[in-house]
């Protein structure tokens, strides 16, 4: 079993967030980087995308390939990471190519980096210790599941693609869902 240790690097306008009581998260959501490292995906992270509130798009945490867990933004807080889930739910972003820098190419689509097993072990230390605080938590789902938009493929404008793919087919989902004690959303595909 992974001891958690959590590093706290706050975002710079985490305070900036709307606050939430526990109660309303019940929902964890999976999310890979789909970013070369830890530090590309601060990076992005510290960009502000909403100009009224002066905020960006970011996970809760993120998870390195080595296991190392880094807290963003506080729980309380409501951090943009899943359109329309925002409100409910908790951001974990794991470190993990995806389909970097070729997002919307037709051709690239594929997901092959594997998740650690660093990564994976500290992923359910990281949703033990959610669980732990917050008692509304019970379900668990991935981005793809979420977010299903569609939008023109970069080297064919007529060929829609999935926005979201992550966290991918190299996801563990049968072990992190029976080792988390975590509900798979119900409109997850198996």
């Amino acid at each position: 079993m992974t001891d958690l240790v959590i590093h706290e690097w706050p975002l710079p306008y985490e305070e900036r967030l709307a606050e939430r009581p526990s109660s309303a998260i019940d929902l964890v959501v999976i999310h890979c980087t789909e970013l070369p490292d830890l530090a590309t995906a601060r990076e992005y992270g510290e960009r502000i995308r909403y100009e009224d509130s002066r905020t960006g798009n970011s996970g809760h945490y993120y998870i390195d390939r080595d296991g190392r867990t880094l807290r963003f933004i506080g729980d309380l807080r409501v951090a943009h990471h899943t359109f329309r889930y925002n409100p409910r739910s908790i951001g974990i972003e794991l470190v993990n190519l995806g389909r970097y820098p070729d997002w919307n190419d037709s051709r690239h689509q594929a997901m092959t980096e594997p998740y650690t097993a660093a990564q994976i072990g500290s992923l359910l230390a990281l949703l033990r210790h959610l669980r732990h605080e917050h008692p509304s938590l019970h379900w668990i789902a991935g981005h793809d599941v979420l977010d299903q938009r569609k939008e023109p493929s970069s080297d064919n404008p007529d060929l829609l693609l999935p926005r979201r793919l992550d966290p991918g087919p190299m996801f563990p989902w049968a072990d992190v869902v029976a080792r988390s004690s975590l509900q798979r959303w119900p409109d997850a595909a198996d």
